[in-house]
């Protein structure tokens, strides 16, 4: 279930158990084992059910690692099933990426599936609930239907079409099949109990009538079946063993288990005639929902309404925009398919809706890259430090370790000269107090190179200082014992000689304040955007990171990790956007 690397045919290392090394336990994987203790299933069978409506965003990684881990975990199988019921919101685009989201986080199907895959399936099924006189055509209008549908402490009214004979009932739904209606005269309704305290019960619509070609049933379908009775008939055609969904659909439950009850699949070989006939394999059992928490994170908005906004508003760069919360976005921005799946297990599984911090996944991410991303130098805002006492031509190769913890990772030539490029924040004429870094005619440590003094600073007309100029000891060269003179701070540098030139896109939280969605005193998620969650500024990065290919991550020392743009980042050309910082700096301004 675990597809391999396309680039190296290595298959990724997929966590069976929690961290630590012991199983995963939560209620849904308790209930999964007591299952097959019992021997109610010889095997566990699972779904991801997306519609093809948008693009994938963290919640749905919760959802994913779930539904094909827990799949995987127990020797069974997951099917990725389109929901593709709605022809008027979906989108090749979509369905390509979701089908590359789940490949990227480490997982693949045992099967593909499409709700059109049943359409016929699901018309015979209606035709039984009509037979049986369990639907029903109704004339009422969608505003009528709310009406009469009554609310939490009033009863609903029966439909005054819930009395027309099967005969009558059957002519009108097939003359909807067959497009004699326009959109929204009719709909099929399921004849249940007006009088429910669960309105999903109120006699909830089953189809309803769109005239819309569909992407891959085609021209010859005017009438398309609700979620909750195509999800249920689809997972039962499927034979899904644990049907696993978000808490929203504990209240659905009950219609869920009346769909699959009362159409019987399993009872009524006949309706799966038409998946013999496209060679689509059937199991036909009674799958068992299990309700869990939802992925909620302070500081973002998971509503695919304002994520829809936010694209089409242009407040972000598209739905790969590093600051958004989909999948792409998030992969762009530099987070892994690990450290995803790490924040997944921190978070867990359980039937409490919380918020988790923002914190908890930006730790998950920096404890992964911090383990596995090799290092490098760069300078995001550089200032020039000229060695004086250096020969012009001066240039030297050292030695580098590409990571600190993981010899595994080798080392690196990093080239030194008599010009090398700092931060400017690593110097102060007048130094707060406890500042450790450069001052005029004070000493650093240059990583790897030497100590070094500053003692001449140079500025422009505008007083602005554009250079530094000093001394590097030649006593504390790499190797020599006035190396481990002790001095306060050790700076970062480039090679000026040697630099190339980057773009360097500081990212940062696409949010200023942790509840987006409150619009308390008139207030939308839009006024709540980050006017700093990104900058962009031209840097400096040594030779071996200019090198990266898309996608490859390190940490830039002392700066944080960064990632080599997955579409625009080129050799020649570097582009770098920033994963997260080394530390929470939102934390610090709390």
């Amino acid at each position: 279930m675990t597809p391999s690397d396309p680039a190296t045919g290595v298959r990724p290392a997929l966590p069976d158990a929690a961290p630590g090394g012991a199983p995963r336990q939560d209620f849904i994987r308790q209930i999964v084992r007591d299952d097959l203790a019992s021997g109610k299933h010889a095997a566990i069978r699972t779904r991801f059910p997306p519609e093809p409506n948008g693009y994938l965003h963290i919640g749905h990684a919760k959802a994913i690692c779930l539904d094909f881990g827990v799949a995987e975990e127990f020797g069974g199988l997951c099917n990725l099933r389109f929901d593709d019921t709605n022809p008027a919101r979906e989108d090749p685009a979509f369905v390509q990426a979701i089908q590359e989201d789940v490949r990227w986080l480490g997982f693949d199907w045992a099967e593909l599936r499409h709700a059109s895959d049943y359409f016929e399936v699901y018309a015979l099924a209606a035709e039984k609930l009509i037979r049986q006189g369990d639907a029903f055509v109704c004339d009422l209008t969608p505003e009528q239907i709310r009406e009469y549908r009554g609310n939490l402490t009033e009863p609903g009214r029966d439909s005054p079409f819930r009395g027309r004979s099967v005969e009558e009932n059957l002519d009108l739904f097939r003359r909807m099949r067959a497009g004699e209606f326009p959109d929204g005269a009719r709909t099929l309704r399921a004849k249940i109990d007006m009088a429910s305290g669960n309105i999903n019960l109120r006699d909830p619509a089953l189809y309803r009538i769109k005239h819309m070609p569909h992407p891959i049933a085609g021209a010859g379908w005017c009438i398309y079946p609700m979620y909750d009775f195509a999800h249920a008939l689809g997972d039962a055609i499927e034979g899904i063993t644990h049907s696993l969904c978000t808490l929203e659909f504990e209240d659905h439950r009950p219609l869920y288990d009346w769909c699959v009850d009362k159409v019987d699949l399993a009872g009524s070989p006949d309706l799966l005639a038409p998946l013999s006939a496209k060679g689509l394999p059937n199991v036909a059992a009674k799958p068992r929902q299990i309700e869990f928490s939802r992925l909620n994170i302070n500081f973002t908005v998971m509503s695919k309404r304002k994520l829809v906004a936010l694209v089409g508003e242009g407040l972000v760069d598209g739905w790969d925009d590093p600051r958004m919360y989909t999948l792409q976005g998030l992969r762009r921005r530099g987070y892994t398919p690990a450290a995803l799946r790490l924040f997944v297990d921190r978070v867990g599984i359980s039937k409490q809706n919380s918020v988790i911090d923002f914190s908890v996944l930006e730790g998950a991410l920096r404890d992964e890259l911090d383990a596995h991303a090799p290092r490098r130098m760069a300078v995001v805002d550089p200032l020039k430090l000229v060695l004086a006492n250096l020969p012009e031509d001066h240039v030297e190769t050292l030695a580098f370790a590409n990571h600190p913890k993981d010899e595994a990772l080798g080392t690196r030539e990093v080239p030194f000269s008599r010009e090398l490029w700092i931060e400017r924040d690593d110097f102060a004429e007048v130094p707060p107090k406890g500042w450790k870094r450069l001052v005029p005619g004070g000493e650093v440590r240059l990583r790897g190179a030497g100590i070094a003094r500053v003692d001449e600073v140079v500025k422009d007309a505008d007083g602005t200082v554009v250079e530094l100029r000093g001394w590097l000891d030649p006593e504390s060269r790499p190797g020599m014992e006035g190396a481990n003179r002790k001095v306060k701070g050790t700076l970062h540098w480039v090679s000026a000689a040697h630099a190339v030139a980057a773009e360097i896109r500081l990212y940062d939280r696409l949010f200023s304040v942790a509840d987006p969605d409150d619009e308390a005193g008139g207030r939308t998620y839009r006024d709540h955007l980050n006017p700093d969650s990104k900058r962009s500024v031209r840097g400096f990065v040594e030779p071996a990171a200019a090198d990266a290919a898309p996608e490859q991550s390190y940490q830039f020392e002392r700066l944080g990790y960064f990632v080599a743009d997955r579409h625009d980042h080129r050799p020649d050309a570097p582009v770098f956007n920033r994963s997260v910082s080394l530390r929470d700096t939102w934390a610090a301004k709390a």
